[in-house]
C-alpha cells in the first residue's frame, strides 16, 4: 500500500481524477499494441512493416500507434533510403521514449512473476551477466519497498 500524506490523507477532500499521472500515462500508452510498438522499439526495430508484423496488428492500426506515439514523443520519424528505392521514414525512440521504458520492463517482471506458463525470458546486466531487476529508489539511493512508499504533493517553486 502507497501512503498519502498530507493534504493527500484525506481521501475525501481531492480527487486524482484528470490529475493522476497513471491516469495521463494511461491515455498515452493504454493501448496492449502501443506497449508493444514500445517493446518492438526498444528491441531496435525500426521499421513500419516490421512493428506490425512483429506485433502482429494490421497495417492501420500499426499507422494509428505510431502516429499516437510520434505525437506523443517517445517516437520520432526519421527518413531513411534505401539504394534504388524512394525515401521512407523510419521510427526511434526520443529520450522520453527511453525513460519509459522502466514501465514496460515493469510490467514483463510482473507478468514473469505472477501470470502462468514458461517464462524462459530474463533481463540481465550485459556488464556482469547478472538478472536485472525494475526497482523503485529515493534521491538519497535506498532500495523502497512498496509498504515504505509514499505519495506527497509537490513543494511550489514559489515556496
Amino acid at each position: 500500500m502507497t501512503f498519502l500524506q498530507g493534504a493527500l490523507a484525506d481521501r475525501d477532500k481531492w480527487s486524482a481524477v484528470g490529475q493522476c499521472a497513471i491516469e495521463k500515462t494511461m491515455t498515452v500508452v493504454g493501448t496492449k499494441s502501443a506497449m508493444l510498438i514500445m517493446r518492438e522499439a526498444y528491441y531496435g526495430t525500426t521499421r513500419f512493416d516490421d512493428f506490425a508484423r512483429r506485433v502482429g496488428i494490421t497495417k492501420a492500426a500499426t499507422s494509428a500507434r505510431l502516429t499516437e506515439l510520434v505525437d506523443l514523443g517517445l517516437l520520432a520519424r526519421r527518413p531513411y533510403r534505401e539504394p534504388g528505392q524512394r525515401s521512407r521514414e523510419e521510427y526511434v525512440l526520443t529520450e522520453a521514449g527511453i525513460d519509459f521504458m522502466p514501465v514496460v520492463w515493469s510490467l514483463f517482471e510482473w507478468g514473469r512473476h505472477h501470470l502462468p506458463g514458461r517464462h524462459k525470458l530474463r533481463l540481465t546486466h550485459l556488464g556482469c551477466g547478472a538478472e536485472a531487476s525494475v526497482e523503485i529508489r529515493c534521491a538519497e539511493g535506498h532500495l523502497v519497498p512498496s509498504d515504505e512508499l509514499g505519495m506527497r504533493l509537490a513543494k511550489s517553486p514559489n515556496g
